[in-house]
């Protein structure tokens, strides 16, 4: 499972003229969801993000999680993120996770980045959407489970 997290002042997601997900202050969350995962991949990821220090505390510093800064998550599916990108000019896709499993997961990553304090908008599953957000800082990470839940990993 891989994220794009950004840090951010404010964030939606309009499917044609309808905003189905705003936050204000903490992060937007780009998920990419690979054939190979599944609910511990979620599990971790959810955990993770849910601890990261990203968000600037009084004194200017990346010294607060979204829960510690009462922050919000966007969470918006993006199986692009699973592109494979060894061959020629144009990405494939064969690492991305089918649909349903993808949808699947992505729900149940927002349930567990919810159950650690987060409130959470999302996007829409399979939608053409369009994403808007005032990127703070710039603050933008990328998490990738393939790699942070290799042995010795910290």
């Amino acid at each position: 499972m891989r994220a794009l997290i950004q840090r951010v002042g404010e964030a939606r997601v309009t499917v044609g003229a309808e905003t189905i997900g705003a936050i204000s202050r903490g992060l937007l969350i780009l998920l990419g969801v690979a054939a190979s995962d599944g609910e511990r991949e979620a599990e971790f990821l959810a955990r993770r993000i849910a601890a990261l220090r990203i968000l600037a505390d009084d004194a200017g510093k990346m010294n607060r999680s979204v829960v510690d800064a009462k922050g919000g998550a966007l969470v918006v599916s993006q199986f692009t993120l699973c592109a494979d990108l060894t061959r020629g000019n144009r990405p494939g896709f064969s690492y991305a996770a089918r649909p349903e499993q993808a949808e699947a997961l992505y729900g149940y990553f927002c349930d567990q980045l919810a159950s650690h304090g987060v409130p959470i908008a999302c996007g829409r599953f399979g939608a053409d959407m369009q994403v808007g957000l005032v990127n703070d800082g710039p603050v933008t990470i990328w998490m990738d489970t393939a790699e942070l839940m290799q042995p010795g990993a910290s």
